[in-house]
């Protein structure tokens, strides 16, 4: 039985590439009395392909403590929104090591898809996109009360405390920086309820098939990020990585989703932008839409 190497530190879970995994990997399906091996090439986190139907998601040591919330979400919401999310088939642990093995979702990204992808079809996909949201936000089940963060409203004040340093670390230009804390203090987020989140509903999430002359979704996934916490935090993922900043698309989805956007409501994904847990305007600003000037307001109005 071959071992998986150390990774208990994020250096030396970097070094390692999936192809170095693979003799484990293959080690542990074999365990498992399952097939051929294939890795794939997008994700934070190792995935692996097992035959046709079964996919294998890999936890580092140092990322150990995602799993839970990995097999907590899939579990709970198998067969609970419109489109699929993969079936748990199997949860362990090897060399401090974990694993999900799960259904693998049918079709491509939508990421993907999207070049090929005609405005009509695009805008078929975005109201059904919203239900699923919806769908995802409504659930309510004990056994989500696990995920974090514990309070949402401390949360957010601890983003908002570290706000400035977490920007300057991402290299935006300090003329932006210097604008965050006087837009973050003129938006009023509310005490909103707090609700199950993806954290990263994107295309590169989402898979869809052609099926007859249009596309269909058939699929959400990469759990291991969600938490729980305001419904508009999951609207950062969407108008930077689903939408892109076209606002006919965004409008069309948020009707799928049972809401109508208005300028406070782009205001407070924007703010939500900023204390987002992974935010990175320096790369934003290079890949979407150009504000018509240098302010927050203007980047609420391009981009939600």
């Amino acid at each position: 039985m071959i071992s998986f190497p150390p990774a208990g530190t994020e250096a030396e879970f970097d070094a390692l590439t999936r192809q170095d995994l693979l003799p484990a990997v293959t080690s542990l399906i074999g365990s498992l009395g399952l097939g051929e091996v294939v890795p794939f090439t997008e994700g934070s986190l190792p995935v692996y392909a097992v035959g046709d139907d079964l996919v294998l998601k890999l936890f580092p040591p140092v990322h150990l403590d995602e799993l839970p919330t990995e097999r907590t979400m899939l579990e709970v919401l198998h067969g609970k929104l419109p489109i699929p999310t993969p079936a748990v088939h199997g949860v362990g642990e090897r060399d401090g090591w974990g694993y999900v093995l799960m259904e693998r979702l049918r079709g491509e990204t939508l990421k993907d898809a999207w070049p090929k992808l005609s405005a009509e079809d695009r805008n078929r996909l975005a109201p059904e996109l919203g239900e699923a949201l919806a769908a995802l936000h409504s659930l309510r089940n004990p056994r989500l009360d696990v995920l974090d963060p514990p309070d949402w409203a401390t949360f957010v004040a601890e983003q908002r405390a570290n706000v400035v340093e977490h920007h300057r670390r991402t290299g935006l230009d300090e003329s932006w920086i210097a604008r965050i804390p006087a837009f973050l203090d003129s938006v009023d987020l509310g005490s909103p309820p707090v609700v199950p989140l993806h954290t990263e509903f994107m295309r590169d999430h989402l898979m869809v098939t052609h099926d007859g002359e249009r596309p269909r979704l058939t699929g959400l996934f990469d759990f291991e990020p969600a938490m729980r916490g305001a419904a508009e935090y999951d609207f950062v993922a969407v108008g930077l990585f689903v939408s892109g900043g076209d606002k006919d698309f965004l409008r069309r989805l948020l009707a799928g989703y049972g809401s109508e956007p208005d300028e406070e409501f782009s205001r407070r994904c924007l703010a939500y932008a900023f204390l987002h847990v992974y935010s990175n305007f320096t790369w934003y600003l290079k890949v979407l839409p150009a504000p018509e000037e240098a302010t927050p307001d203007a980047l609420a109005r391009a981009w939600w």
